[in-house]
């Protein structure tokens, strides 16, 4: 293609860093959004501040780039999720942007979660939005475990829902994937993408408290309504799409070892 540039949004977050390297190493274009004013200094990369939860900067952003690779998403704010993702889709509508790929959870069409809704409804937009998408869903990645562990432990008992699993993948595969698509043509919804092994949430606690050398008692709670027996039915793991490779003790063993 005359035009290969490839956008990636949420440049400095978990993913997006990982994303970043990766489209980096292909040799195309490559631009970063970012929020910030003093831009990294990344050689090989073309960094643009913009704001997509009020649109500004999002046009010359986009100007010549073909391919966006939408990482952006905020859980602590996630009600600015939606309007910033449709923001985006306008002025990529606008720069002449063909290919949107979208990284979303497994999940957020079964689990009535506020976040997991946002989400949802972010992949309704795009797929309305007559831009050319691919849209994938991973599992959890272990390093929101981790600090959801950490957090817990800090109590006497550390209580985790019961009945429930997790499917922890690594974030440098789930972006391997995603430079995969973009590379590629517009697929719509593809196969989810999960860790190797299915773990149950009582299981991840004791490991993870093993590793950090910390003594706790692991309790597990029933979490009640419609979101806990959405976990005990196994709606946040896709056994069936376990392509992942590196493990939660893998994760475990680099994590503590530093």
């Amino acid at each position: 293609m005359e035009n290969d540039t490839i956008m990636v949004t949420g440049a400095t977050g978990m993913l997006g860093r990982e994303v970043l390297e990766r489209v980096r190493r292909t040799g195309r274009p490559v631009r970063a959004l970012t929020r910030r004013t003093a831009l990294p200094d990344d050689a090989g990369v073309d960094w643009y501040t913009g704001d997509l939860t009020s649109g500004t900067g999002l046009d010359e952003a986009l100007a010549g780039v073909r391919t966006v690779i939408h990482c952006a998403s905020d859980i602590r704010h996630f009600e600015n999720d939606l309007p910033g993702f449709r923001h985006l889709l306008e002025a990529g509508k606008r720069a002449g942007v063909e290919h949107v790929v979208n990284i979303s959870i497994v999940g957020v069409d079964r689990i009535p979660y506020p976040y997991y809704r946002v989400k949802l409804e972010g992949e309704e937009l795009l797929a309305a939005s007559g831009t050319g998408w691919t849209n994938l869903r991973a599992t959890q990645f272990p390093a929101l475990l981790d600090f959801a562990l950490g957090a817990l432990s800090k109590l006497p008992v550390v209580l985790v829902p019961s009945g429930t699993d997790c499917q922890p993948v690594d974030p440098g595969e789930v972006a391997d994937r995603l430079v995969e698509l973009a590379l590629g043509a517009p697929a719509g919804r593809v196969p989810d993408f999960a860790g190797p092994a299915v773990h149950p949430a009582t299981r991840l606690a004791r490991n993870w408290l093993r590793a950090a050398g910390k003594h706790r008692v692991v309790l597990p709670v029933r979490v009640p309504g419609k979101v806990g027996a959405a976990w005990r039915a196994g709606r946040l793991t896709a056994p069936g799409n376990a392509v992942g490779r590196r493990t939660w003790e893998e994760y475990l063993a680099e994590r503590f070892a530093r």
